[in-house]
């Protein structure tokens, strides 16, 4: 078993509960982890054999682009959604999606969801 990790994706997207949040937009941060075997690939040095972090981070981009979510949550499961669908050898992934400076009324770095699937 092996983990892969990508940290920190940022993407601009227009994401919000509010009007304001989905016509002005803001800043998003999505950390992934992706569990499997990578026994074959650590031996094969092939990318063919490998759970591909290229694609992994294009669907993501993909996800974040799309229709606008009310959700942090709405984003994680499709992005979950789109992983599993597409890529081959996932036992366990858990993504987290952060919206920086959120409008709460208050100074706040980051508000965040994480949610974790397994095959």
């Amino acid at each position: 078993m092996g983990k892969i990790i990508i940290e920190e994706m940022e993407f601009y997207a227009f994401h919000g509960h509010y009007k304001e949040e989905q016509i002005v937009g803001n800043r998003f941060l999505v950390d992934l982890e992706i569990e499997g075997d990578m026994s074959i690939p650590a031996s094969s040095d092939r990318l063919g054999d490998a759970i591909n972090y290229q694609v992994a981070y294009r669907l993501i981009r993909e996800e974040m682009r799309k229709k606008k979510s009310n959700l942090l949550e709405n984003i994680a499961k499709r992005i979950l959604d789109a992983l599993f669908d597409n890529l081959k050898g996932i036992e366990r992934a858990t993504v987290r999606v952060r919206k920086m400076n959120p409008p709460l009324g208050g100074p706040i770095k980051s508000i965040g969801v994480t949610l974790t699937r397994e095959n």
